[in-house]
């Protein structure tokens, strides 16, 4: 059977993959610079999350992950997508980052529920998984995480853990109940984009 979880991860790996790729391209890494900025952006997350659980990452004992990577990188030369400006804000992108935002942040929430982590510790999972990557990229070339001064994106993980934990509680977390939390986050992510929600920033000028 065809699973959606593997399909929304391998979504969520190029899409993070193709970011990664285009802030490498930006920053005029070289080639080999490129490769690890999307590398890093697609499993750093995951490798995060798994380091912190105890377990070997996941990028190390299955094939699709890298090989997503290397294909997303192959597309990006093949169509020149790195020659096309503000590609992060054009729909199709934007969907398939956010699906992969919201799978990743389910990952993390619902591995970190299976091992009894606390309240704290399921959104920090969730959190790391799903934006750790984009952390480490950014750091790598010494710029603020954009996670830390973008739109509506980071938080959107801590709602997902905070819905997961709650449906824990209530003994709730099933396939309907895990789809419908993926589903909210989706729209609620789409929404912020499309009103261009901002956290509130302080002004120190006031």
């Amino acid at each position: 059977m065809f699973d959606l979880v593997i399909a929304a991860d391998i979504l969520g790996i190029f899409a993070f993959a193709l970011s990664g790729f285009l802030v490498g391209v930006r920053n005029n890494l070289d080639l080999l610079g490129l490769i690890i900025s999307a590398s890093l952006t697609a499993l750093g997350g995951g490798v995060v999350r798994d380091v912190l659980l105890g377990r070997t990452p996941f990028a190390f004992n299955e094939y699709y992950p890298a090989i997503t990577v290397i294909a997303t990188i192959l597309f990006a030369f093949a169509f020149r997508l790195y020659r096309r400006e503000q590609l992060e804000r054009q729909w199709l992108f934007v969907i398939s980052d956010t699906i992969g935002l919201v799978a990743f942040s389910i990952t993390g929430a619902l591995l970190a529920i299976e091992v009894e982590f606390n309240f704290f510790g399921v959104m920090i999972l969730s959190f790391l998984t799903a934006v750790g990557g984009g952390v480490l990229r950014d750091t790598m070339i010494n710029q603020v995480p954009s996670v830390l001064i973008s739109d509506f994106y980071g938080s959107i993980a801590i709602i997902v853990s905070i819905l997961l934990l709650l449906l824990a509680q209530m003994d709730m977390i099933n396939t309907w109940g895990v789809a419908g939390v993926a589903a909210f986050a989706i729209f609620l992510r789409l929404l912020a984009v499309t009103k261009q929600w901002h956290l509130p920033k302080l002004n120190m000028d006031s």
